[in-house]
């Protein structure tokens, strides 16, 4: 089961470098990403998204190449690049990956202007290396589908405070 995390930051930069890590972490298998966004809020309030998957440049590329293919076989490969890029982007743009954009706008206007919001939807975490990995990086969660205690231990790693990661009980070590 994914659990969503949401972290505020003071800066778009802090955001940016924690993402980078937890996507390093990814890459060693400490955890499994299924998405991760960090939201910005501009001085005038308007929120911009940074996606790591950007789907309208994507599909630009798989249309111009299907379009193109296609083109070969009617005997006009430039036209048919150019109309597959043009649907291929717009079939990108409509397409909605991961996180929900509108839920993270909205949730996003909490956050001061000036200010950022890391996203981050994990599919599966080894808890002990990832908060050793993040301990002391600041920010403050802001929202989290956790338990109480991970989201403690979580917020003590992000302050650089030791906290006991919480372990699975078993029914012997119960009894």
């Amino acid at each position: 089961m994914s659990e969503l995390v949401v972290i505020a930051f003071p800066t778009e930069a802090k955001a940016e470098e924690v993402r980078q890590k937890l996507l390093g972490m990814h890459k060693e298998y400490l955890l499994e990403i299924g998405d991760a966004v960090v939201a910005v809020k501009d001085a005038n309030g308007r929120i911009k998204l940074n996606q790591l998957l950007n789907t309208t440049a994507t599909g630009a590329v798989s249309g111009a190449f299907w379009g193109s293919l296609i083109g070969l076989i009617f005997l006009m490969p430039l036209a048919g690049a150019a109309r597959g890029a043009a649907s291929g982007a717009l079939g990108g743009s409509l397409a909605d990956v991961g996180l929900n954009d509108k839920w993270m706008k909205e949730t996003a206007a909490a956050i001061k202007p000036g200010t950022a919001a890391l996203f981050v939807l994990v599919r599966r975490a080894t808890a002990d290396k990832v908060l050793e990995g993040l301990h002391g990086e600041g920010g403050t969660v802001m929202k989290t589908s956790l338990d109480h205690t991970k989201e403690a231990a979580l917020q003590a790693a992000l302050d650089g405070v030791r906290a006991v990661v919480p372990q699975a009980t078993t029914a012997a070590s119960a009894a």
